[in-house]
């Protein structure tokens, strides 16, 4: 697409810009910033801001219907290591997932289509806090999102070990349930040489974090996939005194419902069982729950034979994937798919030195591009 490929620099350059700027959820006030100056450019726009987010529709010439893509827009706590010299200006915060990609893409598409009309009506949603606590269960319910409610939504994620121009997707369901876990175990606190005086909660942790592994493992289906992670583990205060407090966190995730269901109990149950164990109280606490990513079979269907059509493309059918994404709301709702597409980094998603490859981003334009216009739309 000519115009497309004129105008190609100045989406890296936001891309690069936004890099420099990553922000953590519902702190995306820079970046939101960033989006709504470019905006001011564009014709045949509204814009109405959400939190931190944006919505921007487009008017078709004779409107039947309205179809949207997302952009989620925040970053991750991690310390960037790439040496690029675009990295982050905000020490601890990193776009490590590609949404500064994502963001370019929906732009250099909004772009096209604002100067490009087609005949329905189009929506843009720049959406907050992906990575937590969530923003897409908030935002479906807001005033602002239920004024230009769509018909249809599409979304993209970067594939770190994908080739550029690689795209993959499957009908149904695609992506997990996942939930963040937080254990806090509350004991006794004395000194070394008294253990019997107190309740040692290192002691706790190390037992319950045992249990916890061999939760799948003694109730899950072999043939089912499910993971329990715990990625975090503190306590104590010195060498000669026993921990009154430890704290664990972790996450689960599982295709099934019933299955996430089943581990949110077993987690449960296992650590109301350590009170009894190491006579202390045990508090767990689940948040940024996300239900599974479900892909409309039929869209899912239409999308790749028509993406199997173009030359430039290669198309995978996907394994399901135990990601989380929060995405899955707005398919509980309005039918649509997520697909992924190839970047071809050495490292992967939250790494502090994930670099994906630019030349995604045209390739990423002119896919939604083409598909909107020559599928959905015409």
């Amino acid at each position: 697409m000519q115009w497309v490929r004129e105008h190609l620099a100045k989406f890296i350059k936001l891309r690069r810009e936004l890099h420099q700027i990553p922000e953590l959820g519902y702190a995306e006030y820079k970046t939101q910033q960033k989006i709504l100056d470019y905006l001011k450019e564009l014709p045949k726009i509204e814009v109405k801001k959400w939190r931190t987010g944006i919505l921007v529709h487009l008017f078709g010439s004779n409107p039947k219907r309205r179809i949207a893509f997302r952009a989620d827009i925040d970053a991750l706590p991690l310390k960037e290591q790439t040496g690029l010299n675009f990295s982050s200006e905000h020490p601890g915060c990193m776009h490590a997932c590609g949404h500064d990609m994502h963001m370019a893409i929906a732009v250099g598409v909004l772009s096209y289509f604002a100067y490009h009309p087609l005949q329905d009506d189009l929506l843009f949603i720049f959406q907050p806090a992906e990575e937590g606590p969530g923003g897409a269960k908030p935002m479906l319910a807001s005033a602002e999102f239920k004024k230009w409610q769509p018909d249809q939504i599409y979304a993209l994620h970067v594939l770190p070990e994908a080739p550029v121009a690689t795209i993959s997707t499957r009908p149904g369901v695609f992506l997990a349930n996942t939930a963040e876990l937080i254990i806090e175990l509350i004991g006794a606190g004395g000194h070394a040489a008294q253990p019997h005086l107190g309740r040692d909660m290192i002691v706790a942790q190390a037992d319950l974090v045992l249990h916890l592994k061999n939760v799948i493992a003694t109730n899950i289906d072999p043939m089912r996939a499910a993971v329990l992670t715990i990625g975090q583990c503190t306590a104590g205060t010195a060498n000669n005194v026993m921990a009154d407090n430890a704290v664990l966190r972790g996450g689960i995730r599982a295709l099934d419902k019933d299955i996430f269901e089943l581990l949110k109990k077993r987690v449960t149950d296992v650590t109301l069982g350590m009170e009894r164990i190491h006579q202390c109280k045990a508090n767990v606490t689940w948040k940024s729950e996300y239900v599974q990513t479900e892909n409309n079979a039929n869209l899912t269907a239409q999308f790749m034979s028509w993406a199997k059509q173009q030359c430039d493309l290669k198309v995978i059918t996907a394994d399901p994937m135990l990601w989380g994404e929060d995405f899955g709301y707005f398919l509980q709702e309005i039918p649509g798919l997520f697909f992924t597409l190839g970047v071809n980094s050495p490292y992967g998603l939250h790494h502090a030195k994930f670099n994906p490859d630019e030349n995604a981003i045209l390739v990423g334009i002119e896919l939604v591009c083409r598909f909107f216009k020559e599928l959905i739309i015409n």
